[in-house]
């Protein structure tokens, strides 16, 4: 994914998703060293609101594994 020609990886997107204002989330991208601006935080946000992941799909944008532990 690219965002102002920058690839996005998925763990900045895993980031990303914790993110609750557009405040945090562009303070992120800088952290990063993306350029985005307050409003496409604003869209970005608002456009994640109305998505819910299933844990498959959050394992795959947080790149994380699955443990159990042998009984």
């Amino acid at each position: 994914m690219k965002i102002n020609g920058q690839e996005i990886s998925k763990e900045f997107m895993a980031k990303a998703l914790q993110c609750d204002t557009p405040e945090d989330l562009t303070a992120l991208a800088k952290k990063e060293g993306i350029e985005i601006t307050a409003k496409q935080a604003e869209e970005y946000l608002a456009k994640m609101e109305d998505i819910e992941l299933s844990s498959d799909q959050m394992k795959a944008v947080a790149g994380g594994t699955e443990w159990h532990e042998k009984l």
